[in-house]
């Protein structure tokens, strides 16, 4: 079943949700996988440029896991446009043609051109060729940002209080090959999956290693906490000590799709069973902790 909320998500769920209450321990995320350009975005690039800053094709990749009793919160609107892995408060004020009305936090996102509202593509080109009003900022929040994470906050509430623990998975697309000014790596190599944790801030140990483990056993080269450790949605979600675990799932775009037409390849059929074979083995494995 497909519920949405205009202009910020999309809800995949059970066809009986939300009237059975919550039918999974699971929970996943996939904050960048919007393609809603609104009309009001007005940028400098042309759309081409625009969607390498999408992870193409994730909430479809993952979209197996609904065969389980796994909701799934999908963004609509791009990334581009709003980021909802990071924080509101993560204010690039380069982009503003006056002081911004609240706090700013210029964490190392924002220095790289990639705070709230994006400066720059990952390769470092400009998305605006004029400033952005505080005004438009705000509404972008009101309209995405926060209704995003209400929904998120409530699929995972929902199971908290059904199971007594909850897991979320955060899910993400990553290059082959981390762009100049994507992270604070440039040129990296990606390994094929990078799961992160915040060194275990945001989850016991045991959910990260289950899925390392799992995914090894099929032939993957998995990382972890290296170079991504996860955002703001596992920080902001993830509360071990709460029974509330959330974990940043990186999927190399080269194990499914050309880079450079975004269009999926003869990995794509393997990569999206595999994912739904780990999303069966993860409910299990919960379902095994919580009873």
């Amino acid at each position: 079943m497909l519920k949405t909320q205009p202009l910020s998500y999309r809800l995949y769920a059970p066809d009986n949700y939300p009237a059975a209450s919550a039918s999974s321990p699971l929970v996943l995320d996939s904050p960048h996988s919007g393609t809603t350009y609104p009309p009001d975005f007005a940028p400098a690039i042309d759309f081409g440029a625009l969607r390498t800053a999408e992870d193409t094709w994730i909430d479809d990749l993952w979209s197996g896991a609904l065969a389980f009793g796994v909701p799934m919160v999908a963004a609509s609107f791009p990334r581009a446009y709003i980021d909802a892995n990071r924080a509101a408060d993560e204010i690039d004020a380069l982009l503003l043609d006056a002081p911004w009305d609240g706090p700013l936090n210029e964490t190392g996102k924002v220095k790289l051109g990639k705070g709230l509202i994006w400066r720059m593509l990952d390769d470092g080109t400009p998305l605006y060729a004029r400033k952005l009003s505080v005004a438009e900022v705000h509404h972008r929040i009101d309209a995405c940002w926060k209704p995003y994470h209400q929904a998120v906050a409530q699929l995972l509430d929902a199971a908290h209080q059904r199971f007594g623990k909850v897991w979320h998975i955060n899910c993400h697309s990553m290059p082959s090959v981390a762009g100049a000014y994507a992270t604070d790596k440039p040129g990296l190599v990606h390994p094929d999956f990078v799961l992160g944790d915040r060194d275990g801030s945001t989850s016991a140990p045991e959910f990260r290693q289950f899925v390392a483990a799992w995914l090894r056993e099929k032939g993957y080269d998995v990382a972890e906490n290296d170079p991504y450790k996860g955002v703001e949605l596992v920080r902001a979600f993830g509360h071990p000590a709460e029974g509330r675990h959330s974990l940043q799932i990186e999927v190399n775009r080269k194990l499914y799709m050309d880079e450079v037409t975004l269009r999926p390849h003869e990995g794509y059929a393997r990569l999206q069973a595999d994912l739904r074979g780990l999303s069966e083995a993860l409910v299990a494995w919960m379902r095994d902790q919580i009873a």
